[in-house]
């Protein structure tokens, strides 16, 4: 679905110009929106086009429409085309830097004839930025953080987007005669949360017609090799695609070798040699005899180890879990039996309760839980308590109406400067489930912004604290919080704590997902999905807490409903 990435990539851009000629700002979040939906899709946008219905997806109007089908048809978009000549290409790319805002950097441009990131760090560097109006050392210094990140990130691809891009180069490569077990190795198939570089793997025997089929994919822009049995890509987006094509007989032993880590390898290695073996890429070898190879399992096996589930591959105790047979039974997408953070168009939501009802229960859940944002959230279109009180009223409604899935009753409750909720106690406790986040004050410092989460948790209605650092992945560090701290008192007090599956999210991340389990602490997994498609990110969230060594029994909703119903009423009589 390359067309959808294409697109959802143009239209930010777009926003990014209309954002540095300070247009309209619901023009600039109607295109983010947009994009944001475009790429989220779990269809192609040329098959929605193809039944001209292409206004049904959210957030595309009549104008989005007729922007999207010229696209299609002609392979670029006039509009994007005559905004791209108002300012240096250069200096458009500029707006990614966290703290440089599109007035701060038209100033810059028009006083400093800044157009691009060389000329802005040489500025940074410099005495005359400081006799602009409004930028101080403190400013410079977070403008150079911001650039630190955006430099970090460029290299890097959030998992939530690498994978679907190697899910569908991995059909690709399948539908190539000959080949067989395609899969991906590497970080992604450790489902790291930022991934370098694509690695695939298939079997075949002529490795060479393999590789050149490959080099001639769609979603290739330039070929950096083409051998016999390797080839790397640059694709379409800027990231690297290496496919190894290895013979059956070693097949278990490249997964094995290409998925990683180095660390973990090299415990392995180590094993091995105190073992009288060899082990690499082709096999498991006593001497010059190939004795595993095949399969991972047999690799592993060999060396008396389990075999050890790649998220996990870090060389942080697993292995010598595996050797004390005490590896975790992780946690899985299908034991997940509910979404507990979701939002409908009573807030920023896409579509109504009922949609995402729907979508949930044909995913197979028991339950969700409905967290539109309070009223702080004024951006998100934040809910009063009177229309939150109608919210609820069409809760039961459905509820009688939808069976087969319960529709729980909450809200996603600002947590203020001071750890107060956004809504008074007497209304929390009458919704199903609360669940609170920051979502201003994020440079508090760590001692205050630890307080005021530790605030919010000892209120009795509050079950878990929702994305819990604030970060968004290449774009936004968390904000400065003591974890541990929040971690012991969510213990003390029974609550939970949230992985936000959300692409750029993923938070708790995996370190503080195993801190939080090895202290106590139950956590969740949901989506924050806005639109039905984004439940599928799920699958995110559960590789998360995979990587942190979840399992079922650590994870809140992996409940049916009545015990989670229980554990819901149990928290607020503590």
């Amino acid at each position: 679905m390359s067309k959808n990435r294409e697109i959802g990539d143009i239209f930010d851009r777009i926003a990014d110009i209309l954002d540095l000629c300070e247009d309209n700002p619901f023009r600039i979040r109607a295109y983010r929106n947009a994009a944001r939906n475009i790429r989220e899709l779990s269809e192609n946008i040329e098959d929605i086009a193809e039944r001209d219905e292409l206004t049904k997806i959210p957030g595309i109007g009549t104008d989005l429409a007729d922007k999207i089908k010229e696209f299609i048809t002609t392979g670029k978009i006039n509009h994007y085309d005559e905004l791209k000549k108002k300012f240096p290409e250069g200096l458009v790319e500029l707006l990614a830097i966290q703290g440089l805002g599109p007035k701060t950097l038209a100033k810059l441009n028009k006083e400093l004839g800044i157009k691009n990131l060389d000329d802005l760090e040489r500025a940074l560097d410099g005495k005359e930025i400081l006799t602009l109006r409004g930028m101080g050392v403190k400013k410079i210094k977070d403008i150079k953080r911001g650039i630190e990140l955006l430099k970090q990130s460029g290299e890097r691809m959030p998992l939530g987007i690498a994978l679907p891009l190697a899910e569908e180069l991995i059909f690709e490569i399948s539908r190539i005669p000959g080949t067989e077990g395609t899969i991906a190795a590497g970080s992604l198939r450790r489902m790291k949360e930022t991934v370098g570089d694509i690695d695939i793997l298939t079997m075949a025997e002529n490795g060479e017609r393999v590789v050149k089929a490959f080099t001639k994919l769609s979603l290739v822009k330039e070929v950096l090799a083409a051998g016999d049995t390797k080839g790397s890509v640059i694709l379409k987006n800027g990231m690297q695609v290496d496919l190894r094509v290895v013979e059956p007989g070693s097949y278990g032993a490249a997964l094995q070798y290409f998925t990683g880590s180095k660390a973990h390898n090299i415990k392995l290695r180590t094993i091995a040699l105190d073992k009288g073996l060899k082990i690499n890429e082709y096999g498991v070898f006593r001497g010059t005899e190939n004795i595993a190879g095949e399969t991972e399992e047999e690799i592993y096996k060999t060396l008396k180890l389990a075999w050890i589930p790649p998220e996990i591959r870090e060389d942080k105790g697993e292995i010598e879990a595996a050797l004390n047979s005490k590896l975790p039974n992780l946690v899985e997408l299908r034991d997940i039996r509910g979404d507990l953070h979701m939002h409908s168009k009573w807030s920023d939501g896409k579509v109504t309760i009922e949609e995402m009802a729907l979508k949930a229960k044909d995913l197979g859940y028991e339950y969700i839980a409905m967290t539109d944002h309070s009223p702080s959230s004024r951006i998100a279109r934040g809910l009063s308590v009177e229309r939150l009180y109608e919210k609820k009223k069409e809760v039961d409604t459905l509820n009688k109406k939808i069976k087969g899935i319960k529709i729980l009753m909450g809200s996603e409750v600002d947590i203020r400067g001071d750890g107060t909720l956004d809504y008074p106690d007497e209304v929390l406790k009458e919704l199903d489930i609360v669940i609170a986040s920051v979502h201003s004050g994020f440079k508090m410092d760590r001692e205050s912004m630890t307080k005021r989460m530790v605030n919010a948790l000892h209120n009795p209605f509050v079950h878990s604290i929702v994305h819990p650092t604030g970060r968004l992945i290449g774009e936004r560090e968390a904000y400065e919080v003591d974890m541990d701290e929040v971690i012991k008192t969510a213990k003390a007090l029974g609550k939970a704590l949230e992985v936000n599956s959300y692409y750029l999210r993923l938070d708790l991340n995996d370190i503080n997902v195993r801190k939080a389990i090895q202290t106590g602490v139950k956590i969740v997994i949901s989506t924050d999905a806005h639109l039905p498609d984004q439940l599928g990110m799920m699958r995110l969230g559960v590789a998360t807490a995979r990587r942190g060594w979840a399992e079922k029994k650590d994870v809140l909703n992996t409940m049916g409903l009545k015990g989670l119903t229980k554990w819901l009423n149990e928290v607020r009589d503590k």
